[in-house]
């Protein structure tokens, strides 16, 4: 009985020292690109998505309107229009819009009045409640950033941190530095951050939740804080569906809508 009880513990500590042997196995192993490679591919992923549909809520919060939400769908048809359907309790159709460009036509259902005008910054801050231009725009209800300007320049500043790759890139005159930090699995930009020459933090973006379309990380929660004006917008997104054939907008204003021009 005592020699099993011994080579019952002789067995259990050489299972023991074998385990501690043993070096551990990462859970998933990636590889880590150069930063010319991961601005490629992180461009190239973001120009893969051509057309773009989801409904989901849209929380805004303002220094000027305070704090509103709401159900909405969204259309977006790259490079030029944007179509977004705002809707109230049991689904009931409170506003749309339809934007290029060019020109915007915004139709408020409850008054029956459509706004019709040119599109500029002060137009589509009126409409989306947020500063950021036509483009920006289109990136943003992506949750994705333009990096056309850095394809061909090496970041000033390269790491990997926390599992994610951190790009810092100045501008020309170094009046402006940006942050891309970026998830080096599904090469999803989690993280975007602006900041000045003071080094005051102006725009931040955040992404989460993403789920891979047609190979592109797409983010289902996205959050855009505009310092400078005091300005937020959080999107979460239920359904997405990207680069979908023959997509419809079927914007038409009623016969007797009042026009205004804007």
């Amino acid at each position: 009985m005592k020699k099993l009880g011994l080579l019952v513990l002789v067995l259990v500590n050489l299972l023991i020292l074998v385990t501690a042997c043993v070096p551990s196995q990462p859970t998933e192993e990636f590889e880590l690109l150069p930063s010319e490679r991961l601005t490629n591919k992180l461009e190239a992923n973001r120009r893969k998505i051509k057309s773009f549909e989801g409904n989901g809520t849209i929380f805004v919060n303002s220094s000027l309107t305070g704090e509103n939400s709401a159900s909405f769908r969204i259309i977006l048809q790259k490079p030029d229009s944007i179509y977004l359907t705002i809707m109230g309790p049991f689904g009931i159709e409170l506003a749309q819009a339809l934007v290029t460009k060019q020109r915007f036509t915004f139709y408020d259902a409850l008054q029956n009045t459509a706004y019709i005008g040119d599109v500029n910054s002060n137009a589509l801050q009126s409409i989306f409640r947020i500063n950021l231009s036509f483009e920006d725009l289109l990136d943003a209800f992506i949750g994705s950033v333009n990096l056309t300007n850095n394809l061909y320049r090496a970041p000033d500043d390269y790491k990997v941190e926390n599992e994610k790759y951190v790009l810092t890139y100045f501008d020309s005159v170094r009046t402006n530095k940006s942050i891309y930090k970026v998830d080096v699995r599904q090469l999803g930009i989690t993280d975007y951050q602006l900041f000045d020459l003071d080094e005051t933090l102006i725009l931040h973006g955040k992404y989460s939740d993403f789920e891979l379309l047609e190979s592109v990380a797409v983010p289902y929660k996205i959050g855009i804080e505009n310092i400078l004006d005091e300005q937020k917008i959080n999107i979460e997104y239920k359904k997405i569906s990207v680069n979908k054939k023959n997509i419809l907008i079927d914007f038409k204003l009623p016969d007797d809508v009042t026009v205004i021009k804007w």
